[in-house]
């Protein structure tokens, strides 16, 4: 990861002059949608830059020991062996960005990465996911208890309720008192984008985030009706680059929930190239929150190199 984000004081003024012209990001949406994605080896080079900046997920009420230690190997080695070695790719470690998990499974997958040999990051959701509806003692303590167990990040989720109401104030110090909760651990906060209301929302609730020391902001849980949109991905993205602007402080980005196309993981990076730039294609300020996206990548990748699609058996979970 970068350099952690320290945050700043809560500047109301700032958040209250917050005006978002919704005709113009529906524009530049559109626009991010119709760029000409890149063809042959070049989207396979992009498509396995895609795969590096995924938090593979399991977010399942059926969670085990065993998906999770099976979701943390493929996390280890997203895309078969042979299919790297064709590509002359498969000596460069490529993994998933990260794993991510209920809290109460962050030890399984610390123990599976570390008897891999990976030091790939778990991550881990809290705070009362996906609703953020229980006593802040007990979102606080969720969050002291994953880092406990191994948790490298922690995506926490806003109470929405503040962000509706106005309460920047009371939203920013539940936020700050998280930061602190996560000591050493990155902290994602996520917005559940689909709950705020409006862009105006969407975009004040982002740099309060920021100002509070998030070190990603994330579009959603993936448990909303509406998750990561191209429009609201404009909206955060620029209140990325106004926060970065004004305090030299980068901020990583994070859709979430409902990306399950190798197409339209290509169409993220392009957005992130085109808004933020080079800087933010990295696993350090960008990633994916995805369960099945790895899948359809994989898929892609099989046809770049055998010219065919696979059959089911020939892509197996893990």
């Amino acid at each position: 990861m970068s350099a952690r984000n320290p945050g700043m004081d809560l500047d109301l003024e700032w958040v209250s002059k917050v005006r978002v012209n919704t005709q113009a990001v529906l524009k530049r949406a559109q626009q991010i949608q119709s760029v000409k994605l890149a063809k042959k080896q070049w989207q396979a080079a992009w498509l396995l830059k895609a795969v590096t900046c995924i938090d593979l997920t399991t977010l399942a009420g059926d969670d085990t020991h065993s998906n999770v230690h099976r979701l943390c190997l493929k996390a280890v080695q997203p895309v078969p062996y042979d299919l790297l070695k064709s590509m002359g790719m498969h000596d460069r470690g490529l993994t998933t960005g990260a794993v991510c998990v209920y809290p109460s499974r962050v030890a399984d997958a610390v123990k599976t990465l570390k008897a891999a040999n990976s030091s790939l990051p778990v991550a881990s959701v809290a705070t009362g996911f996906p609703a953020g509806q229980t006593p802040l003692r007990v979102r606080l303590e969720e969050v002291r208890g994953a880092v406990a167990d191994g948790a490298a990040e922690i995506d926490i989720v806003i109470n929405r309720t503040l962000a509706l109401t106005g309460q920047w104030e009371a939203m920013y110090d539940e936020i700050r008192q998280f930061r602190e909760a996560c000591g050493d651990a990155h902290m994602k906060t996520i917005l559940a984008i689909g709950e705020l209301g409006t862009y105006t929302n969407v975009y004040k609730a982002s740099l309060v985030s920021m100002m509070a020391g998030s070190d990603f902001i994330k579009t959603s849980t993936g448990k909303e009706s509406v998750n990561a949109t191209y429009p609201v991905a404009i909206v955060m993205v620029r209140a990325i680059r106004d926060y970065f602007l004004r305090t030299g402080h980068k901020v990583g980005f994070k859709p979430a929930g409902g990306i399950r196309t190798a197409q339209e993981s290509l169409v993220w990076l392009a957005l992130m190239k085109e808004e933020l730039g080079d800087e933010w294609l990295s696993p350090h300020l960008f990633r994916l929150g995805a369960s099945s996206l790895l899948a359809d990548i994989e898929r892609q990748i099989f046809h770049y190199v055998t010219g065919r699609y696979p059959a089911l058996h020939e892509l197996p979970m893990a």
